[in-house]
């Protein structure tokens, strides 16, 4: 569909421009009001019973994906029967609010600044924000690492991976999987309250996120190369680390970044206040620095443009082959 073509250039654009619409009400807002909901539901059905908890995260799943990939696609659908134009423009709109390119990049820029001006209360509060381990007694290398490592694993889960599945299904699929990857950071935990209920969402994301993951990574080290950093030293810890995760996509992209970066990234972090042994990614060939925020954050713009590019040439493609 050649419309779909030029709503994924001009939603980019947007997202690159204006970041997330703050006065068109989001999505992912209503994703995860619909969770939150149907989460209750199921805990005042199933009790205690971790069968049923698991059956019912399953059903919660299933409804969350159904209600996000419907309600895009019958809205134009619908709106394409009063105008093409319109349906056009709300197609862009939704592939505007689907990418995270400049929200991304603000936030962990927000982080950068309060770092250089020494303000370790604020840089802490700042990296919160885009986190899920605890950060209050993070040190100032913990947050420049965590600020670090969520760059590079949202490059993959909010720019490369949604851009994969937009290019593929439009916005229908594209906020499908934005819905998968919100089921997983808010119930796809491993701990005591979501082991069961989360699992089903959990295991969803890390099929949605497969192809994405090592797509995402490849392009990271062809940003790297781009950029004059240490592309050989990315490749190596890539083939080395890339599984050194207990996902099987989240240290794909992080693997690329340390070794870039020449940093060792991930290790223990705290979650919710216990600890989660986790293993080191890449080398200390130096020690990170405030500086590596931006670079990331460079690697990351790059990589979205060359993720861009592939999307509509595939989008191209496609439309040639079906007409």
């Amino acid at each position: 569909m050649t419309y779909l073509t030029f709503a994924i250039a001009i939603g980019f654009t947007a997202d690159l421009i204006f970041g997330d619409p703050k006065k068109i009400p989001h999505p992912v807002v209503f994703m995860g009001k619909l969770i939150s909901f149907l989460e209750h539901q199921v805990r005042c059905v199933c009790g205690q019973s971790n069968r049923k908890l698991f059956y019912g995260g399953a059903v919660l799943f299933i409804i969350v994906a159904v209600v996000s990939f419907a309600l895009p696609y019958f809205l134009i659908l619908v709106i394409g029967k009063i105008s093409p134009f319109l349906a056009f423009a709300a197609m862009c709109v939704m592939c505007w609010q689907i990418p995270a390119v400049k929200c991304l990049k603000d936030e962990s820029m927000k982080v950068y600044f309060e770092l250089e001006k020494g303000d370790i209360v604020s840089a802490r509060k700042a990296v919160s924000m885009i986190v899920g381990r605890d950060t209050g007694s993070l040190t100032d290398e913990g947050v420049t690492k965590a600020a670090v490592e969520t760059v590079a694993e949202n490059t993959s889960d909010g720019i490369i991976a949604p851009f994969f599945y937009m290019a593929i299904g439009g916005p229908p699929l594209g906020f499908l999987y934005k819905a998968v990857n919100t089921m997983d950071s808010m119930i796809g935990y491993k701990n005591e309250k979501y082991m069961f209920m989360g699992k089903f969402a959990a295991k969803a994301d890390d099929v949605f996120n497969f192809i994405p993951s090592r797509t995402a990574a490849v392009i990271m080290i062809l940003s790297s190369f781009i950029l004059r950093l240490n592309w050989k030293n990315a490749i190596k810890i890539f083939k080395r680390d890339r599984l050194k995760h207990h996902s099987p996509n989240s240290a794909q992209t992080e693997s690329v970044c340390a070794g870039a970066l020449e940093v060792s990234l991930a290790g223990d972090a705290y979650y919710f206040g216990r600890l989660v042994k986790k293993q080191t990614i890449g080398d200390p060939i130096r020690k990170i620095c405030h500086d590596d925020i931006v670079t990331v954050n460079k690697m990351m713009y790059l990589s979205s443009f060359i993720m861009v590019f592939i999307c509509l040439c595939l989008r191209i493609l496609i439309t040639a082959v079906i007409l």
